[in-house]
C-alpha cells in the first residue's frame, strides 16, 4: 500500500518579511534569514509531488498566541506593521526589565521585548510571524485529529528562540510551542530540538511542565549563540524538574558523532518518557556548509537522523527552524522529510 502524501503547511505571506542585515558583536552583516530559505525548501518539496502536498494553513486563533506570549509583545509586532514600507527597526537599547516599564505602542522601546540586535521589526514581521505560527498550528491540528501521522510546518521566520516576553534569534513567536500545546490535549508531548542553536525560548515555556519533555542537542553555549542557556545543568524546576535535557556538543561534530548522541542519550530518554506525540524543532544549520553553524553533517546524515525518530512510530509534527546554507537547504529538508515519511510505520 503506498504511503500517503506528507502534508506541508506554508502561506505566501511568510515571504514578505525581508530583513536585510543584522548586527553581531558590532559587525554589520547580511541577514541569513532570507526568503530564499523557504523558496529553496518549497522548490525541493514540489519536485517530489508523489511524496508531498503543499497547503495553506488555517488562520491561528490569536488567543493561541496570547496563551504563550505576552499580549504586549503581540501588540508591539502589530505596532510595527504600521512602519513605512521598507523601513527596518533594530532594537538597540535593552533595559533592566525589573526596573522599568515599556509602551508596546512605541517602536523606540522595542528593546524591552527583544534580547538581541539581529531580529528586526518591519511592517511585515507580524504577518510573516503570524502565518509561520499558523503553519505549525495547522500541522499539529492535522496530526492531533488522527488524519495524519506526520506533518511538516515550513515555519519561516523560525520560532524556537522566542519566549513568553521576548523575541530574538530571528524568532517572533514560538512555533514549536504552539504545536506542542495543541498536541498536549491528547497526552504527554516530547519536543526534540535538533537545530544547531539551543532552543532557549521553547525551554523557558515548558521549564515547569511535567507533561512536556524538552530535549535539545546543540552547539556548546560557551562558544555559540544564545550563550546564556543550553547548559547541561538546566533540567527544569518545580514539577518540570527532570523534564529538560540539554546536550551541548563541541563544534566540529560529524554525522557519526551526532547519531551516537541520538542513540545513546536522546532516544532512550524519549522511550522512557513515553510521549503520545512528538514535535521536532528541525534546524538544518547542523549541515557542514552552514554559515552560522559549526557541525559537519552531510546531506545523507539527515536521512539517518530522521530514521531514528521515525522508528519511534509517534504522531509527529516537524517544525522548520534554522538552516542557512540555502544552496543545499531544500535538498537537506526534503531528504529528512522523505526518510520520516518512508520509515514511519
Amino acid at each position: 500500500m503506498p504511503k500517503p502524501l506528507l502534508k506541508v503547511f506554508f502561506h505566501p505571506e511568510q515571504f514578505k518579511h525581508r530583513p536585510l542585515y543584522e548586527w553581531a558583536f558590532g559587525t554589520k552583516m547580511d541577514h541569513p534569514e532570507t526568503t530564499n530559505r523557504a523558496e529553496r525548501i518549497l522548490a525541493a518539496i514540489k519536485k517530489n509531488s508523489s511524496a508531498f502536498s503543499v497547503h495553506r494553513p488555517s488562520p491561528l486563533p490569536q488567543q493561541k498566541i496570547a496563551a504563550l506570549h505576552n499580549p504586549a509583545l503581540v501588540k508591539l509586532l502589530k505596532t510595527a506593521s504600521k512602519l513605512p514600507r521598507g523601513a527596518t527597526v533594530y532594537p538597540s537599547v535593552f533595559p533592566r526589565r525589573d526596573q522599568v516599564e515599556a509602551n508596546a505602542n512605541s517602536i523606540k522601546q522595542a528593546g524591552y521585548y527583544c534580547f538581541d540586535s539581529g531580529t528586526p521589526l518591519t511592517s511585515k514581521a507580524w504577518d510573516a510571524a503570524y502565518w509561520s505560527a499558523s503553519a505549525a498550528y495547522s500541522a499539529a491540528k492535522l496530526v492531533r485529529s488522527g488524519k495524519a501521522q506526520i506533518s511538516y510546518a515550513l515555519s519561516r521566520p523560525p520560532g524556537h528562540h522566542a519566549s513568553k516576553n521576548l523575541f530574538g534569534g530571528y524568532c517572533y513567536f514560538n512555533n514549536a510551542a504552539i504545536a506542542a500545546t495543541q498536541l498536549k490535549s491528547a497526552g504527554r508531548v516530547a519536543i526534540v530540538d535538533i537545530d544547531f542553536h539551543h532552543g532557549n525560548g521553547t525551554q523557558s515555556l515548558f521549564y515547569k511542565d511535567d507533561r512536556v519533555l524538552f530535549i535539545s542537542v546543540h552547539g556548546d553555549p560557551q562558544d555559540y549563540y544564545p550563550f546564556f542557556s543550553g547548559y547541561a545543568t538546566e533540567k527544569g524546576i518545580g514539577r518540570g524538574k527532570g523534564f529538560t535535557l540539554n546536550l551541548p556538543v563541541p563544534g566540529g561534530c560529524d554525522g557519526q558523532g551526532y547519531l551516537r548522541i541520538l542513540d545513546r542519550k536522546v532516544i532512550p530518554v524519549l522511550k522512557s518518557f513515553a510521549p503520545k506525540s512528538l514535535v521536532l524543532s528541525a534546524g538544518f544549520d547542523t549541515f557542514k556548509e552552514d554559515p552560522i553553524g559549526d557541525f559537519k553533517l552531510e546531506t545523507s546524515d539527515f536521512a539517518l537522523v530522521a530514521s531514528r525518530f521515525a522508528a519511534l512510530n509517534l504522531p509527529t509534527v516537524v517544525v522548520q527552524e534554522g538552516g542557512y546554507a540555502t544552496r543545499w537547504l531544500g535538498k537537506n529538508v526534503a531528504t529528512f522529510l522523505l526518510a520520516m515519511r518512508d520509515e514511519h510505520k
